[in-house]
């Protein structure tokens, strides 16, 4: 009890504290879940994308 009382004092008892706690943890969650994404989306198609495929196609006459 005493931990869920501290986070509600610290963090949800005043209206704006609320609302920045809800927004903090919003763009964390958003930059997880696309992180995340973009992991998954990578595993998937690894060998599929351009970066991973690019050597067998760059200029060799480039100097």
């Amino acid at each position: 009890m005493s931990l869920t009382k501290s986070v509600y004092n610290l963090l949800f008892r005043r209206t704006s504290t609320f609302a920045v706690t809800i927004m903090v943890g919003a763009v964390f969650f958003e930059r997880l879940f696309d992180q995340g994404g973009d992991q998954i989306f990578e595993s998937m198609n690894r060998g599929k994308l351009w970066k991973h495929i690019e050597h067998k196609y760059a200029s060799q006459d480039e100097e």
